[in-house]
């Protein structure tokens, strides 16, 4: 499988932000941002890999900054690193003031991504490789993060286990 640079995966969505997208404070909803940033990072991954992917994991989503009703909101991503079937994915969002042009950073993330072959099963991904120094950045602290998921993921499946199917939890309640 051919090695693919880092720019290969970019891609970006800008979305003006209208009275619907806002909660009572008149800010962009954090799910709505969510689902933006989910999107653009499946279709980054889509773009690296060329087989269908499902999001395995969201590190966090951090909200920097409040988007507020008529801002546009532009969502960037693009693939750092891989390993076997998946994928980590970086993501920006930036959020203008279109009257203004006062530009700023409200929101980044990581997420990962595994490719499927027609079986639904996990398919093997090109590895990817940075160009730039910020790309580099990424790319070298990517195993940490990874390592991070994997600790996560246990920590979520012991609670899932101790948690159960049933509710409520705490039958003397």
């Amino acid at each position: 499988m051919e090695k693919k640079p880092c720019s290969n995966s970019l891609a970006v969505k800008t979305a003006h932000v209208l009275p619907p997208d806002t909660n009572n404070h008149g800010t962009l909803f954090g799910g709505r941002l969510m689902a933006y940033i989910d999107d653009v990072a499946a279709i980054a991954a889509v773009r690296h890999a060329r087989k269908p992917v499902v999001t395995a994991s969201t590190d966090s989503v951090d909200f920097l900054e409040p988007v507020k009703e008529g801002d546009s909101i532009c969502v960037e991503a693009f693939v750092t690193w891989t390993h076997n079937t998946s994928m980590e994915v970086f993501v920006k969002a930036v959020a203008e003031d279109l009257l203004s042009g006062e530009r700023k950073v409200c929101t980044t993330a990581f997420l990962t991504f595994v490719a499927v072959d027609e079986s639904g099963n996990p398919a093997p991904v090109p590895t990817v490789y940075p160009e730039t120094e910020l790309e580099e950045l990424l790319h070298k602290e990517a195993p940490l993060r990874a390592e991070r998921r994997k600790e996560r993921r246990r920590n979520s499946r012991q609670l899932a286990t101790k948690f159960g199917t049933s509710f409520p939890w705490n039958k003397g309640v």
